[in-house]
């Protein structure tokens, strides 16, 4: 039986007319949000579990609901350390086995953990952004990443940054944002999982027919693109 998924529709007809100036706000003024307390312990946590595997190349997995991609990246590579991060305790409670021994899945606000991320020098070999929500609503643009001001931390973390989403205005918006802070020029392209889904909601949309879209760029470690306060 074909899945079912229901098509993104938006009030916007291209990239939002806003995008670069919150870009541009974002590399100007420091994110002044404080830290939750759960967040920070969470990363320590996740902190000492990656020091006892020094060596290992880092796979952050941002955003990962309920960590099939993580437990399939992990097992992709198995010589890396792959962490989760995902803000929602039920998404990452729900029982899809064992995962490997170099993945670990962690409940922490995103915006949060990468701040820690970056302050505490993390340079990801891979850094993946699967399937965000779109927030397709104009008026919700500083929702998504691209017009998030913590979009300098994401980008500054460094590594193969790939972002795959079923809305191509999502991408296009990103890679956008990408090419303001960084200089780095990213395509987007059409992605076909050819049946190698790394998560639930690329399974989904594929197979619903709906077509799917990534953009995957090179990023220098480059903490200074995250202002400080």
């Amino acid at each position: 039986m074909a899945e079912r998924s229901r098509i993104i529709t938006s009030n916007q007809p291209g990239p939002h007319h806003d995008l670069a100036r919150r870009v541009a706000r974002a590399l100007a003024h420091p994110l002044r949000k404080p830290v939750a307390e759960h967040t920070r312990a969470a990363f320590e946590e996740a902190r000492a579990w990656r020091a006892e595997r020094a060596g290992a190349p880092l796979i952050l997995d941002a955003g990962c609901g309920v960590g099939r991609s993580t437990r399939r990246l992990a097992e992709a590579h198995p010589e890396a350390a792959v962490i989760g991060v995902d803000r929602s305790a039920d998404r990452l409670s729900r029982d899809h086995g064992a995962l490997p021994g170099n993945a670990r899945l962690v409940r922490a606000d995103l915006v949060d953990f990468w701040r820690l991320a970056l302050d505490d020098g993390w340079r990801p070999l891979r850094h993946y952004l699967l399937y965000p929500n779109p927030y397709p609503k104009s008026t919700h643009l500083k929702l998504r990443w691209q017009g998030h001001p913590v979009l300098p931390a994401i980008l500054g973390l460094g590594g193969r940054l790939e972002l795959r989403s079923n809305w191509r205005l999502y991408v296009e918006e990103f890679a956008l944002a990408v090419e303001q802070a960084t200089g780095a020029a990213a395509a987007v392209e059409a992605h076909d999982p050819a049946g190698d889904f790394l998560t639930h909601f690329e399974r989904k949309y594929h197979l619903s027919g709906q077509p799917l879209w990534r953009l995957v760029v090179e990023l220098p470690h480059r903490p200074a693109l995250m202002p400080r306060a």
